[in-house]
């Protein structure tokens, strides 16, 4: 089984598609791309498309460790008096190479989630530009393709979660098939969930110690011990990655409730303004009324 097999495709951006022609009714201000801000807004966003291809490579990066972290303990060299030592050494090597791999992720997708927050602020600052207003050909573009990078890291993110909660279930299985391969018994869920969460498998395995000895089963303890060691902080990291998600999503919900904001204020003003007229309307309805100018003149 391997590490990550997910059924979701991520949203993709067509390669060597321009990012300009994915909004045919840009027509005329094609011309002026530079004036409406667009040229340096798809420059930005082609650096940003380099580092989704980024975490692309470091995903099969980390399924690739993790299908030969897999095989450590298959191999019949390790089937020796120094199995312990042999096997730390070499799952320590795959935990290192695969955090090291995993840091590199969070610190790419942080990098994204901050570049796409400056793109939102750009994109409402353009709209200040002739021609650039909100529901212009160029505005819809811009915020056509941020929300399309939002989607795209947060797709990222969820393979990402896919990748640890199948080390979840492979880690599970493996210890499943120890334990009836030490106890000849088959485990019950609660007794492989407390296993998988202390990595205390000694006092599950006291009976098959007493009735076997201790020496024919600690390269099955210390397999347990180690993965469990090498799964607990890998998932850690790993689960660290759904705050970026949450966080893209934090921002877009921000900008929505600003705009909603921006626009309560505004039809505030007009009907203050509204009020305001009425007001003035009223008062002059009744100066008139009291003052009565045509009865003067009658007099005079």
């Amino acid at each position: 089984m391997g590490w990550w097999n997910s059924s979701n495709e991520s949203f993709e951006i067509p390669r060597g598609q321009s990012h300009r022609g994915r909004d045919v009714e840009l027509g005329e201000y094609a011309m002026n791309g530079g004036d409406l801000g667009l040229d340096s807004f798809f420059k930005k966003v082609q650096e940003l498309d380099k580092q989704y291809a980024k975490l692309d490579n470091l995903l099969r990066k980390l399924q690739d460790a993790h299908e030969e972290s897999k095989s450590v303990t298959k191999a019949p060299a390790m089937k020796v008096c120094n199995y312990d030592i042999a096997m730390k050494k070499n799952l320590l090597k795959y935990k290192q190479r695969m955090e090291k791999d995993v840091d590199e992720v969070k610190k790419t997708a942080h990098y994204l989630k901050t570049k796409i927050e400056e793109l939102d602020k750009e994109n409402l600052a353009n709209r200040q530009k002739p021609g650039c207003g909100k529901g212009s050909a160029a505005d819809r573009s811009r915020t056509a393709t941020t929300l399309s990078l939002k989607k795209k890291l947060k797709d990222k993110m969820a393979e990402f979660q896919n990748l640890r909660e199948s080390i979840h279930q492979e880690y599970r299985e493996v210890v499943e098939r120890r334990v009836f391969t030490v106890t000849g018994t088959r485990a019950d869920e609660e007794t492989i969930d407390r296993l998988i969460e202390t990595g205390d498998s000694e006092q599950i395995f006291q009976k098959a110690i007493q009735e076997q000895g201790r020496g024919q089963i600690m390269d099955t303890l210390a397999e347990i011990h180690e993965r469990h060691e090498a799964v607990r902080d890998m998932e850690r990291k790993l689960l660290d990655l759904q705050q970026v998600s949450s966080a893209v999503d934090h921002v877009q919900q921000g900008n929505n409730a600003l705009q909603k904001a921006k626009k309560l204020q505004r039809n505030s003003r007009k009907w203050m303004c509204i009020a305001i007229i009425i007001l003035l309307i009223v008062v002059i309805i009744i100066v008139v009324a009291v003052i009565k100018p045509w009865v003067s003149k009658r007099g005079a």
